[in-house]
């Protein structure tokens, strides 16, 4: 269970991206990883997922990862095969599983029609909110298969924990401005 703490990294990619975010940095890679393309009359992934979030999130938990490895006591709680690889390929590989993981979401969201930063209210819906809660769950634990693979009633648990943060880190988001209510 120690193991959940590997995703602790995911919290640099907020830190990084918000502030990119709020100030508009890097306008210039704020361009859709879709490219406005198109499949059956439908966006691929839709303008809110973009170069700049996806490189953002990325270096993100790279750091993160780069700054949590200082830390004796962390490195000691994630998995040895983890702890013996690099800092810069954990890093980077749960960064590309953080990003990664949300595609899936969204692309099967266009296909419902369902536009960026709303939901349906019905119990597909609903499902659908709660895997856009995890979803980063599943990405790391695919991008974490060539140096550890996470047993499945470990990435169940994961992705029940992750969801009720990040849930919960919503709520505050929106109590404090930070995020707008999805509609």
């Amino acid at each position: 269970m120690t193991a959940l703490w590997l995703y602790l990294a995911v919290l640099g990619a907020p830190i990084l991206h918000a502030p990119v975010l709020r100030w508009n940095l890097l306008p210039a890679l704020a361009r859709p990883l879709d490219g406005g393309r198109r499949w059956r009359g439908r966006r691929l992934l839709g303008d809110n997922k973009t170069w700049r979030g996806a490189l953002c999130m990325i270096a993100g938990v790279l750091l993160a990862t780069v700054a949590l490895w200082q830390w004796p006591w962390w490195r000691e709680q994630i998995p040895d095969a983890v702890s013996a690889s690099s800092p810069l390929l954990v890093g980077l590989l749960i960064g590309l599983g953080t990003v990664g993981g949300e595609l899936p979401n969204s692309f099967l969201k266009r296909r419902l029609d369902i536009a960026p930063g709303t939901r349906r209210r019905s119990a597909g819906g609903s499902a659908l909110a709660l895997l856009d809660q995890g979803d980063l769950v599943l990405g790391i634990w695919v991008c974490l298969l060539p140096i550890w693979v996470m047993p499945v009633w470990l990435a169940a648990v994961a992705f029940v924990a992750i969801a009720a943060v990040h849930a919960v880190l919503n709520v505050v988001g929106y109590r404090l401005g930070a995020r707008a209510a999805p509609v």
